[in-house]
């Protein structure tokens, strides 16, 4: 049976409890579709160690401080979790977890949103599946004759899976060095740390507060025409917390640069040096998870769809939410996406009443 609404939201996450919070305040009739069996997002799937970049007042959904952790300046992913779920609640939502879609298609003038479950007649779509979905894998020679073990960050979770193994970590960003860092000061596990260029550490009085201050200011400047301030890339690429600062004090956050290739034992340098390894956790990175607009055909240079904000260009009824800064500044961090949540909703309220 095909069901009707205003405005289907794809993906329950930060970016679409956001999206069903400014939706409501617009009193749209709506639904919001989440693959996810419960609730949290990509944040239930998070490694042991990690926290936020921010204290929870400065990780807040629009609408509902997020509360502070005992014993915590700067939360864990379970507390996030914890937050979100009870987000979702307060809010009533009407909010599916456990429905996967897998297309947005035009019919008759609106959309047709294709689930598991069901499909639904639509206005209007809000896609807000994030990236967490999609893990990137880099085309490295020799990384089918690997006999280790291969994994990307969504599959790390804590250095006793480690324990008395050699790793090699690839990727210079903040889930590289966290990954890297959190092995290193177990102690139990021989760590090589190998990123594309030296890293970037960030200032260490710089967190997730001055990040979103650094990257408005830089969508303002290009906004109001202005020249690029660079944003947060012009400050360094990881954020120094807590535990990557005392690895890196302590002198256990060496790198070396981009091995050649992997081998059947471990990994090979240009310069013929081989280090061998028992696994390699692969920090790349993510693509957005776009799957599903398929059929819409929007997809533009590096499978951006190109968008007037949050709206997409060639489909005025899809909106994009939480996908980085080309969807908003930091639009896909908790304190960041809660703005371009606010202009969806808005405009989807002016189209619809059209």
């Amino acid at each position: 049976m095909t069901q009707h609404t205003d405005v289907v939201v794809v993906g329950g996450g930060q970016a679409g409890l956001a999206a069903g919070y400014h939706l409501r305040r617009q009193r749209l009739d709506f639904v919001i579709l989440d693959a996810e069996s419960a609730p949290g997002g990509a944040w239930q799937h998070m490694w042991d160690s990690l926290h936020l970049f921010s204290p929870a007042e400065h990780s807040s959904l629009p609408g509902r401080l997020m509360p502070a952790q005992v014993g915590e300046i700067y939360p864990d992913a379970g507390h996030v979790v914890d937050y979100l779920a009870d987000y979702e609640k307060r809010y009533d939502l009407p909010i599916q977890h456990g429905t996967r879609v897998a297309a947005v298609r035009r019919d008759a003038g609106g959309l047709l949103v294709e689930a598991d479950t069901g499909a639904w007649r639509t206005r209007a779509v809000i896609s807000a599946t994030g990236s967490w979905s999609r893990p990137f894998l880099p085309a490295v020679p020799g990384r089918s004759v690997f006999t280790g073990r291969q994994l990307h960050t969504v599959n790390y979770r804590c250095p006793a899976d480690f324990a008395g193994q050699r790793v090699i970590v690839v990727g210079g960003g903040n889930s590289g060095a966290q990954i890297a860092a959190d092995l290193a000061l177990d102690g139990h596990v021989e760590v090589t740390w190998v990123t594309q260029r030296p890293p970037r550490f960030l200032p260490d009085d710089i967190d997730g507060r001055a990040l979103f201050d650094v990257a408005t200011a830089r969508r303002r400047a290009l906004d109001t025409g202005r020249s690029d301030t660079g944003g947060v890339a012009s400050l360094g690429d990881i954020v120094a917390v807590p535990p990557v600062r005392a690895a890196r004090d302590a002198g256990l956050l060496v790198t070396k640069p981009m091995f050649s290739r992997l081998t059947a034992d471990g990994a090979r340098w240009t310069d013929g040096s081989h280090t061998g390894a028992d696994a390699v956790v692969w920090c790349t990175g993510f693509r957005p998870a776009l799957a599903h607009l398929a059929p819409l055909n929007l997809r533009g240079p590096r499978g951006h769809i190109p968008t007037a904000g949050t709206r997409a260009l060639d489909e005025p009824k899809l909106h994009l939410l939480g996908y980085g800064d080309w969807t908003g500044p930091a639009s896909a961090t908790l304190i960041g996406v809660g703005r371009p949540a606010r202009d969806a909703a808005g405009d989807i309220a002016q189209l619809l009443s059209g």
